[in-house]
């Protein structure tokens, strides 16, 4: 129902079709007392009559029925004051459709209509209740209190309001209007109201919100919204600042924009693009034009400074590292001020929320949305999640997914298709979008890394090659520090890799970990990796990992430099810490190993020691045989670098179980090194010491203890008794004698192992925790439970953090203590235990070697 029919009548000058155009008001309407609620039914008035001349009937309508409204409260006779400050609210609305009307003409088109139907509805609404309590005759101010109150009339007009403003901002992006000059006014309905009243009986409201709304498929990020509600909403007696930091295509600026949409937090939006100095200035510049205090962005600054409203100012896209904010921030403690960037350190301005992936719920909401999926199976839901887990949850990737899959209907088999094409389809941008953002996932990752120096452009692409976590610095360093053994490639071989390594060496070749620093803080910069400083590691988000290496023109000698720095540097890792950093390497050298399509420098050695260290024999195996092949095409089989490569397989098979292969070589390892060496070299020592370890294996302890023995005396005699090779000697002699079942001269032995590993390594060091493992399972062999008890309680939680619940110590340990504590009667902590991640039944309390 329309009542627009209620409206006064004016004449009709000819008008352009397709302006809505201001009208001076009637006499009689001039007529009427000048009370502040005859002002808005004048405006409203004349609103409606240049209304009918206006394209849209649905505009005539919802202002007609404002008039009717107007009226029907002018005759309340008692207590209208509450009616009246409602109705200037809804005057605000009318202004702004005159404004927009008057301004856009006809290239508002339909966009209002649903609007201002939904407008006159509430209007009608209002009309009803104030004719019912025009009937009553008593208690009318507390009907109308109870009215606003229960229909929330107030949140109701806030909701018309920011709906028309959404939509006045759609028409601006439509329209292609520069968002640091559009400027919404919400001014006087009519020029002739204007000159009719003074001043000081109109006031001219001002809102400025050039801020894009937010996209229609925004999905989830509740947790950091509700993070931003809570730090604007602090009364805190200072300046708000709050930063969205994250990888390009993360959602940042979409964050932003749909926590500006819902707040209800602040008075004036401004919208600045941060991506340069001159974009900043640019925005300052307009908003200094736009409230009429200048044209410089110095002076829209200082006007801010002066405003003690709410205002906010939106720095977005402000991803420059070597762009200074600070001085175009206003030096006040009032205003609020949201920052989206690539770059990490602008949290040292205010509060922050890092912006990664979404959550999988959302994320598959996302996908399935962008990909116009109607009528969602169960089916599809799942092939969502997959595709998300795939694109690792990066909104910008979902949403270019999307785009493709509602193009070509192909969420069945996106999957297939990403396989084989992935870099195509994270390049290609969608002719339909959802958004203004210009860039595919590539293309805005490319931007950063065009900004790179080349030493942490090198860097990355070096790291594309290695495990995406865990990246740290010494790897790198160690491999500066390589010594070049006879056996390995020679410096020729490693000329790339080493002039690489250089950039962070002094003149005196020391490793320079600042300058190292400096290029991963680069890096970090753009949110291409992040960086852990207590663990001095970085990562790097798996598809910025792939990407890197899609992008490489020269992918075999980038390969090359990679493989050749981690074999340096498994070289380097000194004796005592092999088995702690062969686990921190050993993703690195699986990556590595996956590209078998390129050919490195031959450094099977290094690598078929780690996976020994790690206790991947058979993997060493292979790489060590591989490794003294090539070797023996150089040299002889009495040549010294072969037979450290031969006793190596030796070892292997020993750990494998392949005890005659291992004995046959040792066997021939010792007598080559005792005729070459001597029976006093270390490594003829080295050779009897693993000769004896493979004897124990075979079920020959007696046979083994024989050469221990003499390892241990000579080891004492050259080394010195504090020497860890004569303390590995110890720890082996001892277990040994378990094995001998003489677990009182075990004991003894193992009791002087833990101190001096103790004194060392320390007390966290892993040889330090295994022998105090060995002498526990000594302990229980002694019935010596209290003691076992001590050490084990100790042992195993280090075990648990360091190697994992899964590892094969770990659980050792584990039924290890379970097995005390049932010794000791304590049944309850023993369950406890054994609740613990599985562990291996049958686990012997016996397993335990060095």
């Amino acid at each position: 129902m329309s009542f627009s029919s209620t409206s006064t009548s004016a004449p009709t000058p000819p008008q352009r079709k397709g302006v809505f155009r201001p009208f001076k008001a009637t006499s009689s309407s001039s007529s009427r007392k000048s009370d502040g609620l005859a002002l808005l039914i004048v405006a409203a008035e004349a609103a409606t009559v240049a209304g009918e001349f206006a394209p849209f009937p649905y505009i005539k309508g919802a202002c007609g029925t404002f008039v009717t409204l107007l009226k029907a409260v002018e005759n309340v006779r008692r207590n209208q004051e509450d009616l009246k400050e409602l109705c200037k609210k809804i005057k605000e609305i009318v202004d702004i459709l005159h404004a927009q009307v008057s301004a856009s003409g006809a290239t508002i088109g339909a966009r209002l209509k649903d609007v201002c139907e939904e407008f006159e509805r509430f209007l009608q609404e209002m009309l009803v209740a104030v004719a019912r309590m025009q009937a009553e005759t008593e208690g009318l101010r507390g009907q109308i209190k109870g009215f606003i109150k229960s229909s929330s009339i107030s949140a109701e007009i806030a909701g018309y309001e920011k709906r028309i403003q959404e939509l006045i901002l759609n028409i601006n992006l439509i329209t292609g209007i520069d968002m640091n000059f559009r400027t919404i006014r919400m001014e006087s309905t009519l020029n002739a109201v204007h000159t009719m009243m003074s001043p000081a009986a109109v006031q001219v409201p001002q809102y400025t919100n050039n801020c894009p709304p937010a996209s229609r498929i925004f999905q989830g990020r509740e947790k950091i919204l509700a993070k931003m509600q809570g730090y604007f909403a602090q009364d805190m007696e200072k300046q708000h600042i709050y930063v969205l930091h994250g990888l390009g295509g993360a959602g940042k600026t979409e964050i932003a924009l749909k926590f500006i949409q819902e707040s209800s937090c602040f008075t004036n939006i401004f919208f600045v693009d941060a991506s340069t100095v001159e974009t900043i200035n640019t925005g300052f510049n307009n908003i200094a034009k736009l409230q009429s205090v200048g044209d410089l962005s110095n002076d829209a600054v200082k006007w801010l400074v002066t405003q003690h409203e709410d205002w906010l100012v939106f720095f977005d896209n402000a991803d420059n590292p070597k762009l200074d904010l600070h001085k175009f921030l206003p030096r006040c403690n009032h205003g609020n001020i949201i920052i989206t960037s690539r770059n990490p350190e602008l949290r040292v301005y205010g509060s922050d929320s890092p912006v990664s992936g979404m959550e999988q719920e959302d994320a598959i909401a996302l996908l399935l949305k962008s990909g116009a999926v109607q009528q969602i199976t169960s089916s599809d839901e799942k092939r969502a999640a997959d595709i998300v887990k795939v694109l690792w949850y990066l909104p910008l990737a979902i949403v270019q997914a999307g785009a493709f899959i509602a193009k070509f209907r192909v969420l069945d088999h996106y999957l297939d298709l990403y396989a084989q094409n992935h870099k195509r389809l994270l390049r290609e941008k969608p002719s339909q979008s959802h958004s203004d953002y210009e860039w595919t996932v590539y293309t805005t990752w490319q931007m950063s890394f065009d900004q790179l120096s080349p030493a942490a452009a090198m860097l990355l692409q070096l790291c594309s090659f290695l495990h995406q976590e865990g990246i740290s610095e010494d790897i790198f360093s160690r491999a500066a520090d390589y010594d070049f053994p006879s056996f390995g490639p020679s410096e020729t071989e490693l000329q790339q890799p080493l002039e690489f390594l250089s950039q962070f060496q002094g003149l005196d070749g020391k490793w320079d970990a600042i300058a190292f620093l400096e290029v991963v803080t680069e890096i970090t910069s753009f949110s291409l990796a992040t960086f852990a400083p207590a663990e001095k590691m970085f990562s790097i988000h798996p598809l910025v990992h792939q990407w890197s290496r899609d992008i490489l023109p020269d992918p075999e000698v980038k390969y090359c430099i990679t493989h050749s720095i981690i074999g340096m540097s498994i070289r380097g890792i000194p004796k005592i810490y092999s088995q702690l950093a062969s686990l921190k390497l050993l993703p690195h050298v699986d990556a590595i190993m996956q590209f078998k399509e390129f050919v490195g420098p031959d450094f099977s050695a290094a690598y078929g020691l780690l996976y020994s260290w790690a206790r991947r024999h058979r993997e060493a195996k292979a790489l060590r045989i591989s490794g003294l092949k090539r070797w023996r095409t150089l040299k002889s089989n009495n040549d010294l670098d072969t037979l450290y490569l031969i006793e190596g397989l030796g070892a292997t098979y020993s750990k494998l179980g392949q005890l005659e292969e291992a004995e046959e070589i040792q066997v021939m390892v010792l007598g080559r090194r005792r005729t070459i060496l001597g029976e006093d070299h270390l490594q003829t020592l080295n050779a009897m010491h693993n000769l004896a370890i493979t004897y124990k294996n075979l079920g020959q302890p007696q046979t083994a203890k024989e050469l221990e023995l003499v390892v241990l005396e000579k080891r004492r005699d050259i080394l010195g008794a504090d020497h860890l090779d004569t303390v590995s000697a110890l720890q082996t002699l001892a277990h040994t004698y378990r094995e001998l079942g003489q677990f009182q001269k075990a004991e003894e032995l193992e009791v002087v192992v833990v101190e001096k590993r103790r004194g060392i390594l320390g007390v966290d060091h892993l040889d330090t925790l295994k022998a105090m493992h060995n002498l526990a399972v000594t302990y229980q062999e002694l019935s010596q439970f209290e003691d076992a008890q001590g050490l084990q309680t100790e042992v195993m939680p280090k075990f648990r953090a360091i190697l994992g619940d899964s590892h094969p110590r770990t659980i050792l340990s584990i039924c290890n203590l379970a097995k005390t504590y049932r010794a000791l009667g304590k049944v309850a902590e023993a369950w406890e235990l054994e609740a613990l991640p599985p562990h291996k039944e049958g686990t012997s309390v016996s397993q335990a070697p060095e």
